[in-house]
């Protein structure tokens, strides 16, 4: 095996002079040998010939791969398949799986696992973010399975998800109708005043706000149109456009009165730039308004109107309470957040029903006492009734 570097009369014109040589066995034990195609630059040819170093390996029990090996070969296999910022949460992840890097996957076994996972606790996150390490660890084992034909079924039914029950669970934060009236009454400049009624009344994610174009917002219909998101700083660039979270996240809504008439004036004074395009962002014209700036400004609101601070992603959160203690069916909050199961809203907002649940069983005591008060009727009518009769 050698990566090296042809004589220049062999160079492509486009100055891939790099490749390869691989001697192996086949699986039916065979000596074979393989010349690849040119490469660029050495790292590239280096990058290949591991590549194709691992897929010689597919199915051999006996394969030398370690953890570090497997999930680089992962990611490789998922670069074609999954989105720009799925790959960026990939990439993100790979770091905790650093203490495994030189275990062979083949002689992995519970005691590496507990060292992993004490290593993990280690590091100051919330068990949720660790459980989800822990599941990427996992399907990175998967996919060892499926494509390389490693065993782990002696470790699987070891491992665990990460508890605490000594952490406290962090209560939702949201504002009531009232507390948003006192916060948008701050803001004077005319975009952040219809960013913020989007988030608090349509429920939007930040991303699915700041990707919205004025082609996306029909006048005529009153209707908002949400399918695509956007992401800051994935592979260094400032920011992307995505397709939304789910399938369900695409979605029409309404648009309240208060929020249209916004919309209207600000569509009316943007309009007039001389580039003006229905392409551009409704929040930030050419570009989108920076997520750091859309902080800031909220922020510096909450303190000048005397509110409590919340996130942005709290907005949506407090127009699931609106919604839901306003009377608002379940299905419909729901398919208005853009949720692909119902038992998402329910599981995310279930402390919000509480009180529908306690009118529930106040409508259940009303019945019981009408029920009760007519009885009583009835026996004074005929006592009454009998009386008479004496």
């Amino acid at each position: 095996m050698s990566v090296s570097k042809l004589e220049p009369k062999k160079w492509t014109k486009d100055g891939r002079k790099w490749n390869f040589h691989v001697r192996y066995k086949d699986l039916d034990g065979k000596i074979k040998q393989y010349q690849s195609k040119l490469y660029k630059t050495k790292p590239e040819a280096q990058e290949a010939e591991r590549i194709f170093l691992l897929e010689l390996d597919k199915y051999r029990p006996d394969n030398n791969m370690t953890f570090k090996d497997l999930y680089l070969a992962f990611y490789d296999y998922q670069k074609d398949k999954v989105k720009e910022t799925t790959l960026h949460t990939y990439r993100d992840r790979i770091r905790y799986m650093a203490l495994l890097d030189n275990i062979k996957v083949k002689e992995f076994n519970i005691q590496h696992y507990e060292a992993w996972r004490k290593k993990i606790m280690e590091y100051k996150l919330s068990n949720r973010t660790r459980n989800y390490i822990y599941k990427f660890l996992k399907t990175i084992m998967n996919f060892g399975t499926k494509w390389y034909g490693i065993n782990f079924n002696q470790i699987y039914p070891k491992m665990n998800n990460f508890t605490n029950p000594n952490e406290i669970k962090k209560e939702m934060e949201f504002w009531t109708y009232e507390e948003f009236k006192k916060f948008i009454s701050v803001e004077e400049n005319l975009t952040y005043k219809c960013l913020f009624k989007t988030l608090y009344f349509c429920g939007l994610r930040k991303g699915e706000a700041r990707a919205l174009n004025w082609n996306d917002i029909d006048f005529n219909k009153k209707t908002i149109r949400i399918n695509k998101g956007l992401s800051d700083n994935v592979n260094r660039k400032k920011y992307i456009i995505t397709s939304p979270k789910t399938l369900t996240s695409n979605r029409v809504l309404p648009i309240p009165k208060e929020l249209l008439n916004d919309l209207i004036e600000l569509k009316n004074k943007v309009i007039k730039y001389n580039n003006f395009k229905e392409e551009w962002f409704v929040f930030g014209n050419a570009i989108p308004l920076g997520d750091d700036a859309i902080r800031r400004r909220k922020n510096k609101d909450c303190k000048l109107a005397g509110v409590k601070q919340i996130r942005l992603h709290d907005f949506r959160h407090s127009c699931a309470s609106l919604l839901i203690n306003n009377g608002a069916d379940i299905t419909l909050v729901a398919k208005y957040l853009g949720h692909s199961k119902i038992d998402e809203t329910l599981n995310t907002y279930s402390h919000m029903f509480k009180n529908k649940l306690n009118n529930i069983i106040g409508l259940i005591d009303d019945l019981n006492e009408n029920s009760k008060t007519n009885i009583e009727i009835e026996e004074t009518k005929n006592n009454d009734k009998y009386e008479i009769s004496l």
